[in-house]
């Protein structure tokens, strides 16, 4: 069975449709892994939700932080931002099904040699510890008390890791490093304003998939969430996020043998 990873569709639902129709000639029965921000920015956050739900266990996803932010204004714990399109999915008759099948989804995943997050991860970290502090912030979003972390979840301190951290701050730097990560300094100290693409980065800081000596860099690291970064292929690392919602591309890639599959998408206008 072929195994293709998805890039960030951000409510493109259309264009997944065509996305997948395309996977479908190639491989009919493929296993999907999607790389987070299913929702917000694009036109139909709500079909995307509800077709990738219904796929059942031929997709996996790892989270992003707009998947993220939607269960946090969910709750009332963050505001709707005057771009975001995620009302559609509040105001849904089966909005709760979906918020729950969003929480029980994954940070990190481990797909025939690679590993797959949504933004990246920390040079200090090696597969097995990413794989482990993905669990811990998985098993709090699938607790009773998800509501209670999405409460604290917020913020950009801790910058840096230490395997000292403990509780709110252990897990925003976890969730910090999976979903939001662009720069960091070769020690790993994390900045979160940059989003450019890496020819102009704030002084000391490099992306994060070329620190020296990171430790998952033995691996092929698959990601989204940089869009203008756009398609990179290297040796190590696979970014995927091609800028569907922004009118770039939405891209598939085959873990197997890094074939591509892309569709064309018009750029979003929400309309006010």
């Amino acid at each position: 069975m072929s195994t293709y990873a998805i890039g960030d569709i951000q409510g493109c639902a259309e264009r997944l449709d065509a996305l997948l129709v395309l996977i479908h000639a190639e491989s009919p029965d493929a296993k999907l892994i999607f790389l987070g921000d299913l929702v917000n920015r694009g036109p139909n956050s709500l079909a995307t939700l509800r077709k990738i739900r219904d796929m059942g266990a031929r997709a996996q996803v790892v989270l992003g932080n707009h998947d993220l932010h939607l269960l946090a204004v969910s709750q009332g714990i963050r505001k709707p931002h005057p771009a975001d399109t995620v009302m559609e999915i509040l105001e849904a008759d089966d909005r709760e099904e979906l918020l729950t099948w969003l929480r029980h989804q994954s940070l990190a995943l481990y797909e025939q040699e690679h590993l797959l997050v949504h933004a990246g991860v920390l040079p200090q970290w090696s597969i097995t510890q990413v794989l482990s502090l993905a669990q811990e912030v998985e098993t709090s979003l699938r607790s009773e008390h998800w509501v209670d972390f999405l409460r604290e979840m917020y913020g950009n301190q801790p910058t840096s890791w230490h395997d000292n951290l403990q509780g709110a701050a252990r897990m925003r730097c976890i969730v910090n490093g999976l979903t939001r990560l662009r720069y960091c300094t070769a020690d790993g100290e994390m900045e979160f304003i940059t989003k450019e693409s890496p020819g102009n980065p704030m002084p000391g800081y490099i992306p994060w998939f070329s620190v020296p000596n990171r430790l998952t860099a033995a691996t092929t690291v698959v990601f989204g969430h940089w869009s203008t970064l756009g398609l990179s292929l290297q040796d190590n690392i696979i970014g995927l996020d091609t800028g569907c919602v922004w009118g770039g591309k939405l891209t598939a890639l085959r873990l197997a043998d890094r074939a591509l599959l892309q569709v064309s998408c018009p750029a979003y206008q929400r309309p006010f």
